[in-house]
């Protein structure tokens, strides 16, 4: 995007979709049991909403941007452009490393960050 380009305006849900609860709960099993991880997707689900920058759910993840050739970021980007809604992100912090992963939401936060680094995501976060 050019510095004279108007900025996108990136639409979300009001919460996040049903689905992407199980998805968290599927990839946190790779890391712990699949008891716990389904208790963190529970937690995540009752979670209030919250907001951070994507710049800084980069940073705290210690996770790489992926690009755009990435069809799943390419899909976000393309849903960002014609104005459709995103599903706010699902965080876990993981204490003992001190890292933030990114339960689900990996693909959206890469797509929103091509746009503006500084754009606030929401998000649920336990």
């Amino acid at each position: 995007m050019t510095s004279n380009a108007p900025p996108v305006k990136i639409r979300w849900f009001d919460k996040p979709q049903k689905h992407d609860y199980p998805a968290a709960a599927a990839y946190l099993s790779l890391t712990m049991d699949r008891s716990t991880a389904q208790g963190v997707a529970a937690a995540l689900e009752r979670a209030e909403m919250s907001e951070f920058a994507a710049k800084d759910i980069f940073r705290a993840s210690g996770l790489s941007l992926l690009g755009v050739s990435n069809s799943h970021v390419e899909k976000d980007r393309a849903a960002i452009i014609l104005e459709e809604k995103l599903s706010p992100l699902l965080l876990y912090r993981d204490k003992p490393s001190g890292k933030l992963i990114i339960a689900d939401g990996y693909h959206r936060l890469c797509a929103v960050y091509k746009f503006h680094e500084d754009a606030v995501i929401p998000c649920k976060i336990v």
